[in-house]
């Protein structure tokens, strides 16, 4: 009776305690990113070793892989892994052959043939700082993510040309998407192409959108490349990479057909590693559709391929045949390939060191041949590979594995009715998932820190970026302002001489000039329109749609457009007619209460007596003092204000354009502005005077500004009054 009522109680304790705690979910990465891991890009130039002349037009070659040939600079870059060997051949020069050892930028020296004597490849002398910075961020890349992109922060305060700059920002998203930050690599290879486009650089792109699962733009990225500019090697990646963005979209008739379209071009130009991952990609592909026996068939193939290549593709292929042979429940398979794997991985470790969070562990291995064995109810067995994966596990610090065979030992100890042994491993695994939860949260506070550190250097990154841009503009404007001011000089000058010659001809041409430069000086003056107003317009739209307030954000968007090609429309012309102008006041007047409804209210009067279609009134003359009533009077009053508008008439000729407020008045407001604001300010109002002025230099005084207060006492508020006449 007491074994029955152990037995009852363990069986209830496992049951409900795998209830609560589910199998890890362990996390694959996909192979397209294991495979590309392996390559980077070869960066080197080839000079002639006597002159350091740049050479053009050098073949340079990746055995069975990747084609360049060097630009006008003698520079190439080359896809290839350590271990490749480049072909370096030319005309003008023995061919030379050199095996990769590192990433590293390296320059070929080179004689010609009639004096050739030991032609040497050596690694780039570090004479450019910003290929020196580079090189250190592409050192660092997997080491420290901070430390490289400080590299390139660093490299892009030494960029001199676009092509740098564009460099600089490819090499920047490539560590993002080291680190899996992938909405950030494709904001930086956007970045890139806007600077230099690179056929490279979209590949890239392409495969950051669909590691960020924007698929679509994905797609369209790699459809819209010219197939004639790409090289056999891109055209393998441009299939493979469609084919890898619809098996994520599991349209596997359309991935299946992208991978075979890839693998039938590596299998014509023998570039081998890509034949062995497309033959692997096509069988997950096929098992991913259910047709089972076919993904058999090109896992045999790539498991064939891949024994051919060297041990840790070797390993790759076996653990991911496994996992397919797990699937389909056929264990022996499964069993054997581990087995292999776990050998060809312990020699692979007395070369290099594996981490934890690879798939390709004795431990996860060992893990796996003893969970095949318990479905086969071979718990002897099963026992013996469990415990040796714990072992190692716990050797390598690998606390997620641990917990995993502990919990596995602990279910293969109950169904092999050992309860005591169960209750006990179980005891462990539970201390182990606790172990586990603290690691876990220590993780998250470091990936916390890590995500706010890159947050950071982004930032810093995109404000040197547009530092940059303006620090062009402004360049470029100066540039365009001294041609300019050079031909005002010269024109001077010949008119000076002019005049010594024909005095009258001299005055003449003087007096058009003047009207050109009037006009050109209306134009222009015409044309500003407050950007404060334009901005806080669109903050407002934004506001709108961010509250989901689309029918009021659509409303005032309206209004502000109509405003927008009214302004357009009317910028080529000196004057409109009063009652369009009264229009835009009235549009323009109903934004702004719109913004500010809390702060005032507003009239518009017009008289009735006057034809406001036989007047003219520059377009927008009035705008800038309404804005000033609002934006700096009526917006700082306590209580609610008042703006009233009334045009009335003063004579037969003239009428008064009146704009009235109960703000705080000029002096109130003047104390309360920055001194950036106050010098925005006056700039406002002195294009105002310019234009007034130039108006009735050119019109004979047709217009009259008048400013004062609006009362003595309180807030004084602001009176502006526009006296028109007509012509």
């Amino acid at each position: 009776m007491k074994h029955i009522k152990i037995y009852i109680c363990l069986n209830l304790l496992i049951f409900f305690s795998f209830a609560a705690y589910s199998q890890q979910n362990n996390t694959i990465e996909t192979d397209a990113k294991k495979a590309s891991d392996a390559f980077f890009y070869v960066r080197g130039w080839v000079k002639d070793e006597e002159t350091s002349k740049a050479i053009k037009n050098v073949n340079v070659q990746v055995n069975g892989g990747d084609y360049t040939s060097s630009n006008g600079a003698g520079e190439f870059r080359v896809r290839a892994k350590i271990g490749d060997e480049l072909v370096i051949s030319h005309k003008d020069f023995e061919t030379i052959y050199y095996t990769i050892k590192s990433d590293e930028r390296i320059t070929i020296n080179v004689l010609a043939k009639e004096g050739y004597s030991n032609n040497k490849l050596h690694k780039r002398t570090q004479d450019n700082s910003f290929n020196n910075l580079i090189d250190s961020a592409l050192v660092y890349k997997k080491k420290s993510a901070e430390k490289s992109i400080q590299f390139v922060t660093e490299s892009l305060k030494k960029s001199n040309s676009a092509k740098q700059n564009s460099e600089a920002f490819e090499v920047l998203a490539d560590i993002y998407m080291y680190w899996k930050q992938y909405d950030l690599a494709v904001s930086n290879y956007r970045i890139s192409l806007n600077s230099y486009s690179s056929n490279d650089v979209r590949l890239k792109l392409a495969k950051a959108y669909m590691m960020n699962n924007n698929y679509q733009e994905s797609v369209s990225i790699l459809k819209s490349l010219n197939q004639s500019q790409l090289s056999n090697y891109q055209l393998v990646e441009l299939n493979e990479g469609l084919g890898d963005v619809f098996y994520k979209m599991k349209d596997y008739t359309k991935s299946i057909a992208s991978f075979e379209k890839a693998l039938s071009t590596a299998k014509k130009y023998f570039i081998t590693p890509k034949i062995t991952d497309l033959n692997s990609k096509i069988a997950q592909t096929f098992d991913a559709s259910g047709s089972i026996d076919k993904a058999e068939k090109y896992y045999t193939n790539s498991l064939n391929l891949a024994s051919q290549e060297n041990k840790k593709r070797a390993v790759k292929e076996k653990v991911k045949v496994a996992d397919f042979n797990n699937a389909n429940r056929n264990f022996d398979d499964e069993i054997r390939l581990r087995e292999e794997a776990i050998l060809d991985i312990e020699d692979i470790e007395t070369d290099s060191v594996i981490e934890n969070e690879s798939d390709f562990t004795t431990q996860k291995q060992n893990y796996k041949i003893g969970n095949a064995l318990f479905m086969q109810k071979n718990y002897d067995e099963a026992i013996s590979y469990l415990e040796k994966s714990r072992a190692k596990a716990s050797e390598r610090e690998d606390l997620v594995v641990e917990k995993d065979a502990t919990r596995k030992l602990s279910e293969v100890y109950k169904e092999s009715g050992d309860y005591e042994k169960a209750l006990k491993t179980y005891e462990e695994y539970t201390k182990s998932v606790e172990a586990l939860y603290i690691k876990k949260e220590q993780q998250i506070a470091q990936a916390a820190r890590f995500n706010k550190n890159i947050a950071e250097q982004q930032n810093r990154i995109t404000s040197l970026e547009n530092d940059r841009e303006l620090s062009e503009s402004r360049y470029n404007l100066n540039q365009v302002q001294n041609k300019n001011q050079k031909i005002i000089i010269y024109s001077l000058i010949g008119g000076l001489l002019l005049l010594l010659i024909v005095a009258y001809l001299m005055y003449k041409y003087i007096k058009q000039q003047r009207l050109a430069n009037n006009l050109l000086a209306l134009k222009s003056l015409r044309s500003q329109m407050n950007p404060h107003f334009i901005f806080n317009a669109l903050n407002s739209v934004n506001s709108f749609i961010a509250t989901n307030d689309e029918r009021t954000a659509n409303k005032y968007l309206s209004d502000f457009s109509k405003l927008m090609r009214a302004v357009l429309e009317n910028s080529e012309q000196d004057f409109i007619p009063l009652e369009k102008e009264i229009e835009l006041l009235e549009l323009y007047t109903k934004l702004e209460h719109f913004r500010f409804q809390d702060k005032f209210d507003y009239n518009i009067t017009v008289d009735k007596k006057i034809d406001v279609a036989s007047y003219q009134i520059p377009p927008m003359l009035l705008q800038p003092y309404i804005e000033n009533a609002v934006w700096h009077g009526l917006r700082y009053k306590k209580e609610k204000g008042k703006l009233d508008i009334s045009i009335s008439k003063k004579s037969d000729n003239e009428i008064a354009i009146t704009i009235t407020d109960n703000g705080i008045g000029r002096e109130k407001s003047k104390a309360l502005k920055t001194e950036n604001q106050q010098k925005q300010n006056s700039k406002g109002m002195g294009n105002i005077k310019k234009r007034v002025a130039i108006l009735n230099e050119m019109y004979k005084d047709k217009v009259d500004v008048f400013i004062d207060n609006y009362q003595e006492e309180g807030d004084r508020g602001t009176k502006v009054i526009v006296t028109l006449k007509r012509d």
